[in-house]
């Protein structure tokens, strides 16, 4: 087909990308909590992590292996090895919360489930060190001139665990199921996605309904992107398709395969010994063995539990965990990969609820707060600057105007505001004039965010406009909350805190700012069309100076607007025993170094232990 190969500054493997997972860009990788200790879902800057290739490996951990540098941005580096890791060895990953399920199609996921799903399915493409997107299950694809029509090649030779071969037809098939999954028929929607046809024995064609530019994108995320076996999952078998939650062998063409799923204690995987990847070296991926996780909520354990050997790594995406994982790593026997990217804590006004539909609510209520006193009860302190956007400062798209617009702390602004609402006898709430707010403020129950809850409460409370509740659920509860399934995807959720912000292109799928009665990822539930019909014709160019000046008039309208705010900038990171590395070396099949670890998501079938 003619056509053009790639935007070139989007998808080309020397191009930038960048997503927005807010309610207000794009499709949400769904990740709860709040704070700039949080991460994950919608525009993203480059990473600024260091993608290093690590020592020689072995199954050991040698107790003389340097530990990798960290900085205070924090970045990882270590040296490049003279020969490739060998293979061997096991690991244990301590994550923040269980997977509610492992299909891609279905299952609403964050960063503890990313790293499950990343174990066990491949994408069609990845995430180069730069943002750009490069080869996996896809070698390579081309689109028409006005980007509605892209034919995609496949990897000759890959099957799923079971043995059978993935052709063109595979993912076709998926597309079947994909069309009324929970998770992926959002995304479909909103990337104008309307047709996958089987064109040759590895062709695939992708048809959209409208240009979109980054749509390339939609290809590395687990909804749409993740290669799952359609075979095991006919339409109309409610039984196969919640077997399916437990990642059955032959789902998945991944380097792993789950051998125990005991939802809420562990779930282990074994190697795939038929996975069709090998190294630069010529090694044949997993390096590991086996690979288990263990959901363990409370950030405390979790890092105890690494200190003790109960497992070898731990995830977090709270700074005040960070922090003591510093403390704790200073003697050289716990590894610290961190990565500070786009992702920012903050929270989210289910609008469709009263008082939040109105602006002088909302507005108000940000204006009380203090961002620097939210994000020090976080343990961000140091760490994390006040966020203002979905956009990074290192992000082309990022806009000093919306930084100037958004609501900083005015208090005498926010009584105004306060009072013009409860003041007016048409106040949407229905109480009479004059009468105080309620409000509920939710959180998962994590004793930083818990803190951060009690701020905001005192800040509002201070108006003397305003009654505060908090309460507090476990993530996955949190997350169904918003999502609204029982509900007509309304939502059951007042103000709730949430993550923002990726790595991926903001382009690529506009679910989240899509009206909310069609987009299950639009979870503060505010539609504007002005705001959406910028967000639409941002992704009919890959000019980044226009596409930046189109987000920067949407990302005005939502500062005026506040349907979702931000408290600062989140780290994340991998914590590992001495000797656990990989997390910044993993590659593309081209052999390219590949994003890092974004969130605290790991690419387990490129982890391996460093050798002595």
């Amino acid at each position: 087909m003619e056509g053009k190969i790639s935007m070139s500054y989007l998808l080309g493997k020397r191009g930038v990308t960048f997503k927005l997972l807010a309610v207000l860009l794009a499709a949400t990788a769904i990740a709860s909590a709040c704070g700039s200790d949080s991460s994950s879902d919608d525009a993203a800057p480059v990473a600024t992590t260091a993608a290093p290739a690590e020592e020689t490996a072995t199954t050991e951990a040698p107790a003389t292996t340097e530990a990798p540098a960290t900085t205070a941005t924090p970045t990882t580096t270590t040296e490049a090895p003279p020969v490739g890791p060998s293979q061997g060895g096991s690991a244990s990953l301590a994550i923040e919360a269980e997977a509610t399920g492992l299909r891609p199609w279905e299952d609403t996921c964050s960063s503890p489930c990313y790293n499950m799903m990343q174990s066990v399915y491949d994408p069609l493409v990845s995430q180069y060190k730069d943002g750009s997107y490069g080869p996996n299950i896809a070698t390579s694809w081309a689109s028409n001139d006005d980007y509605t029509v892209w034919t995609v090649q496949l990897q000759e030779g890959v099957t799923f665990t079971d043995g059978t071969p993935l052709t063109a037809q595979t993912i076709a098939d998926m597309f079947v199921v994909q069309q009324t999954g929970a998770a992926s028929a959002g995304v479909i929607a909103s990337s104008n996605l309307i047709g996958v046809e089987a064109t040759g024995d590895l062709e695939v064609t992708y048809t959209l309904s409208a240009t979109n530019g980054p749509f390339m994108s939609v290809l590395s995320n687990p909804p749409v992107g993740f290669v799952f076996n359609p075979a095991l999952v006919p339409a109309g078998d409610d039984d196969a398709m919640a077997a399916a939650a437990n990642a059955p062998t032959g789902i998945g063409t991944g380097p792993f395969m789950v051998t125990n799923r005991d939802v809420d204690n562990k779930t282990e995987m074994e190697r795939n010994p038929n996975y069709w990847r090998v190294d630069n070296f010529g090694t044949q991926l997993p390096y590991l063995d086996s690979v288990s996780f263990h959901p363990i909520p409370d950030e405390g354990t979790r890092l105890d539990s690494l200190a003790s050997g109960t497992v070898t790594a731990m995830q977090t995406l709270r700074q005040a965990t960070i922090r003591d994982a510093r403390t704790a790593a200073e003697d050289g026997s716990i590894w610290m990969f961190e990565f500070q990217g786009n992702n920012s804590g903050g929270g989210m006004f289910n609008v469709l609820v009263p008082p939040y539909d109105d602006v002088r609510v909302r507005r108000g209520l940000i204006l009380a707060t203090r961002q620097e006193a939210i994000i020090a009860a976080l343990g961000g302190e140091g760490i994390s600057e006040p966020a203002t956007q979905v956009f990074a400062k290192t992000s082309p798209f990022y806009s000093e105007a919306v930084a100037a617009a958004y609501p900083g702390y005015d208090f005498d602004a926010a009584v105004a505001l306060l009072e013009d609402y409860i003041n007016d006898p048409d106040r949407s709430d229905g109480k009479a004039v004059g009468e105080k707010l309620d409000v509920v403020l939710s959180c998962p129950p994590d004793p930083t965010l818990i803190a951060a809850t009690e701020v905001s409460q005192q800040f509002w409370d201070e108006t003397g406009l305003v009654n505060t509740e908090l309460t507090h659920f476990d993530q996955a509860t949190h997350i169904n909350m918003a999502l609204g399934m029982g509900n007509e995807y309304r939502g059951e959720h007042e103000i709730h805190c949430w993550r923002w912000g990726s790595e991926a292109d903001p382009g690529g799928d506009n679910s989240g700012s899509a009206p909310w009665e069609t987009s299950p990822f639009n979870f503060s539930n505010w539609h504007d069309p002005e705001h959406y019909a910028l967000l639409e014709e941002a992704r009919t160019t890959d000019d980044v100076p226009t596409r930046a000046a189109l987000y920067e008039q949407a990302g005005l309208i939502v500062a005026e607007q506040m349907p979702i705010y931000f408290s600062g900038g989140t780290a994340t990171a991998i914590a590992t025993a001495e000797g656990l590395g990989g997390f910044d070396s993993w590659i593309l099949a081209d052999g390219e170094i590949g994003i890092g670890h974004p969130a605290a998501e790991g690419r387990w079938g490129q982890v391996y232990w460093s050798a002595e």
